[in-house]
């Protein structure tokens, strides 16, 4: 069944199963989410509920955004997100969706805006090597090289690896563990690394891989 939620990242630690092992996990602030709108077959198209989370300052929304929580009564909310789900029925508009949703054990996929390096070399960006640190190699260690256009093609092949700007971009990391959950402060400890810095926003769904 699918299933998702809206949180918040709070940092790295790490914890220990019944055998000892020390387990890597990124803790997350999984909710509380409001059901803000839901999305159905016959007006949409698609069968979707959006969540709200984190409290938002209403002279700082938008008009739509704004006209939206007036129209359904609830608290305005900074984020807001759709999840598509098989099957809606269970949900009304103002419920709450919280960590318990998810539960030890379950296979996720995680959502974030990676960290922002700026506009980075190729060394940075890509891993390339540099030229060796001796005389006679010139001021180009950095540099990308060559670009390999000569007469023919005479110009840059596309996807050339080059420098740019590098992060802060849309990743998802599939497959991952639900370490640990905490229902009463709404906390989801996933095995492993997540996007993003501490205090990002993260969506976490159920996986999409068998």
């Amino acid at each position: 069944m699918k299933k998702g939620i809206i949180g918040r990242k709070i940092g790295m630690t790490q914890i220990f199963d019944e055998a000892g092992t020390v387990i890597p996990v990124t803790v997350i602030e999984a909710g509380p989410c409001t059901v803000t709108q839901i999305k159905t077959q016959e007006k949409d198209g698609y069968e979707a509920i959006q969540l709200g989370f984190m409290a938002a300052v209403p002279k700082q929304m938008n008009k739509p955004d704004s006209g939206l929580f007036k129209k359904i009564g609830t608290d305005p909310k900074k984020h807001l997100k759709e999840f598509r789900l098989d099957d809606i029925s269970g949900y009304n508009i103002g419920d709450t969706v919280t960590a318990a949703i998810f539960a030890e054990g379950e296979k996720v996929d995680v959502t974030g805006i990676t960290k922002g390096h700026g506009y980075s070399g190729v060394i940075k960006r890509w891993n390339h090597h540099r030229l060796k640190m001796t005389h006679g190699v010139g001021p180009v260690h950095r540099q990308v090289g060559s670009m390999g256009a000569n007469s023919t093609p005479s110009r840059v092949y596309k996807n050339k690896k080059m420098a740019g700007q590098y992060g802060n971009e849309q990743v998802t990391i599939l497959n991952l563990d639900v370490a640990k959950i905490d229902a009463e402060k709404n906390l989801i400890a996933i095995k492993g690394a997540v996007p993003g810095a501490r205090g990002g926003i993260v969506f976490i769904r159920n996986t999409v891989k068998a």
